[in-house]
Parts: structure tokens; C-alpha cells; sequence
């Protein structure tokens, strides 16, 4: 098993998204198994379709990696790890800005990074997605480190973690400020990843307190170091299965939203567009939608015809997003309705369903992995698309004179 974290990357370099891993080999392959819309969800089935290459960085430690995740997306912001957070507010790791910090998670809305405010932390690390994961790290952390996060310092008496050897004696004055600074110091070059550094400054410590005689507190170096090479990530780990499981039974069981559309004209005159929905399997005729299309002289063009729709009907905030839209059409259709939900900031992933000369479905080309999931759904909403233009077109020529 080796731990660690991931990216992948599009053809221009970009880093789509990075993730962690227990297991490197085990996590990137399963990006490519048969039911990953089922697992990860449409975004994740998007990104893949785009990635090119998959990197992969080796930690020593389940913990190293959750550490060096969050800096990654702290520093190159991959589009599809925000995708991700689907509303939630991260959590971060903060250090205080006082004579005896506290290190605390605090979620995104708590953190204020702006103006005065930012004066109030040492140090932010973050973001990490579950806040759950971040307190067994901190508890991971603090029974190699002890740290103080809500005791007064100096109020004469140990508070309940100084108890249990979990806060140094902050509370209780056995500990100064300047040598809680070096514990607040080791846990910054732990966050900051330079692991070597700290090891030798541990051992440097470990070796002249030895010299001074000073027994006790070599011990307590010996037990730091001895704990900062065999990290016990069983908890990690059983956080990140427990969250990966919530996560695809909750994709798994969540409905999905598939939108179609179609165009229809007679030689270019009294040309209509219309939304179709199926949800979860089934017509939501409640929901179709007639789009009336402003006539345009000269050649007939239905890719600005779908155009229009698309604009029009993206233009309601109000109505629920789609998971799949689904275009009539082939490779051109796809690749327009692409570059219009792509300008106005959709995230719905897009397909086009390719007919025969009989009209039948022929393929759905956009990605593979949906079109082997949904392919019933896709059908049926361009089916009926087609059967809501075709009826809304006659009705509309025979009002007109």
C-alpha cells in the first residue's frame, strides 16, 4: 500500500484535479472502471474524458498525503476539485497570531482572509474537504505534538487535555512561551512538508538535551521522533473509505436530471425549438418547455437555432440545472452545445444522439461512459424532444395563415 496523491492533467499542462490516495495504484485505476458515473458522479466522468495523463506523488504517510492535497489545491485551484465541493464550506488548519498559539479547524466562512482579520492567524493550512478527516488529523498530530486549542494560559491549573499529555502545560505554566514556540515550530514545518528539516532539528534537540542532562526531555524527543516515523494511519484511513462509500451511495441513489433538445421548420419557416426532461427514468412533461425561434433570412442553420435555445433556456437560473443535455444531432451539434453551456458557465455534461436514415437511435456520441449508463434515458428524452418539436411546429403552422 503507498499513500499518496494524484493528478490529472489535460492536453495544455493544466491540472484538472488532484486527489489522495491510500493507495495510488488502486485509487487512479479506478477512475477507468466500467461504473465510475456511479461512484464519482458526472463531473469526475468529464474530467477523465478530458485528462491526457495521470501524475502520481509517493508519501510517507496517509497524513503527509491528506497535508500535501490541500496544498496542491490551495496553490493551482484545479476546476474540477471546486466542482467538487457541490456548496460545502471546507475546513481549514489555523495556527493563532498570540504569545501561546492555538491550532484550531475552523470552516471557510470562519476564516476571514481579508484586511485586518488575516492578522489574527500565524499560519492557514487548507483547504481540506471533510472536516471530519481533519480532526483525526489533528488528533494524530497532537499525541505526537502537544498544542493548546482552548485552555487560558497560566490560570494556575491543568486543564483536561493537559491530562491526558495533550496540551504541554499551557494551562498550568510547566511549559514557557518560548519553548511552546518550538512545539508551534514543529508543527509548522510538519504542515509545510519539510519532514527531513524537522526530523534533524528533533534529533539535534534529542542529542543536547541529552547533553544537559536533561533526560526527560530527550525522552520526550525520542518519542516525537519515534512517533513521526511510524505513523498510525488506521484511522485516516478508515475516515477515507467511510467517506468514499457516503459519497457513492449518494451519487448511486440521487436521481439524475437529463434535458433534451430539438429543432424543428419547414424549410426554414415557422421553426420551433423545445426542452424536453426525463428524471430518474421518466417523462416530466410538467416541465417541457416551447422556444419560438426568430426567423432568419438566407440559409437554414440549426446549430444557431440550438444556439438560441440553449441561451434562452440557460438564461433561467430558476430552473434546475441537468445532469446530461442531450443535442439531435452529430459531432457539430455536440461540439456547439459544448462551446455555448461552456461560455455561460454550465456544468452539465453533453451528448448529441446520432439517428439513421429511418430515424433511430444510431449512436450517442460525447462519452462513452454515459452512454452506457443512461443510454435508455438518453434515447427516450430525444424521442420525445422530437415528438414535442414536431407536434408544437404543425400546431404553430396551422394557426398561422
Amino acid at each position: 500500500m503507498n499513500p499518496g496523491v494524484y493528478r490529472f492533467i489535460d492536453k495544455d499542462d493544466n491540472v484538472l484535479y488532484v486527489g489522495k490516495a491510500t493507495n495510488l495504484r488502486h485509487r487512479v485505476r479506478s477512475y477507468f472502471d466500467d461504473d465510475l458515473i456511479k461512484k464519482r458522479g458526472r463531473f469526475i466522468v468529464d474530467m477523465v474524458a478530458k485528462a491526457v495523463r495521470v501524475t502520481t506523488e509517493s508519501s510517507p504517510s496517509v497524513l503527509d498525503a491528506l497535508i500535501l492535497e490541500a496544498a496542491l489545491i490551495k496553490e493551482i485551484q484545479p476546476p474540477y476539485n471546486t466542482r467538487e465541493k457541490d456548496n460545502r464550506s471546507f475546513t481549514y488548519i489555523v495556527i493563532t497570531e498570540e504569545e501561546y498559539p492555538r491550532v484550531l479547524a475552523l470552516r471557510e466562512r470562519t476564516v476571514a482572509m481579508t484586511g485586518d482579520e488575516e492578522k489574527k492567524y500565524k499560519r492557514v493550512y487548507g483547504p481540506f474537504p471533510s472536516g471530519a478527516t481533519v480532526r483525526t488529523m489533528l488528533s494524530l498530530i497532537r499525541k505526537m505534538i502537544p498544542f493548546r486549542d482552548r485552555c487560558t494560559p497560566l490560570q494556575g491549573k491543568p486543564c483536561f487535555n493537559r491530562q491526558l499529555g495533550l496540551c504541554p502545560g499551557v494551562c498550568d505554566g510547566s511549559i514557557t512561551s518560548r519553548e511552546y514556540a518550538q512545539n508551534i515550530n514543529e508543527i509548522i514545518l510538519f504542515f509545510e512538508r519539510k519532514r527531513d528539516r524537522l526530523i534533524k532539528e528533533l534529533e539535534r534537540n534529542m542529542r543536547h538535551a541529552a547533553k544537559e542532562m536533561a533526560f526527560e526531555k530527550a525522552s520526550e524527543y525520542k518519542r516525537i521522533l519515534f512517533a513521526l516515523t511510524h505513523i498510525n494511519d488506521v484511522a485516516l484511513i478508515s475516515d477515507e473509505t467511510r467517506l468514499a462509500s457516503q459519497r457513492s451511495a449518494k451519487i448511486r441513489n440521487r436521481a439524475f436530471r437529463i434535458e433534451g433538445y430539438d429543432i424543428a421548420h419547414l424549410f426554414g419557416t415557422y421553426t420551433v425549438g423545445v426542452m424536453t426532461v426525463i428524471h430518474d427514468g421518466r417523462p416530466e412533461k410538467s416541465q417541457y418547455r416551447k422556444f419560438k425561434i426568430r426567423e432568419r433570412e438566407g440559409a437554414i442553420d440549426d446549430l444557431a437555432r440550438l444556439e438560441e435555445v440553449l441561451r434562452r433556456r440557460f438564461g433561467h437560473k430558476e430552473w434546475q440545472e441537468p445532469d446530461i443535455v442531450v443535442v439531435d444531432g452529430g459531432r457539430t451539434h455536440l461540439l456547439r452545445a459544448r462551446k455555448v453551456l461552456g461560455a455561460l458557465g454550465v456544468r452539465s455534461a453533453v451528448v448529441a444522439l446520432v439517428k439513421d436514415a429511418h430515424h433511430k437511435a444510431r449512436a450517442i456520441i460525447g462519452s462513452k461512459e454515459l452512454a452506457e449508463s443512461f443510454r435508455p434515458s438518453i434515447v427516450l428524452v430525444n424521442l420525445e424532444a422530437h415528438r414535442f418539436a414536431v407536434n408544437y411546429h404543425r400546431a404553430l403552422r396551422e394557426k398561422l395563415p
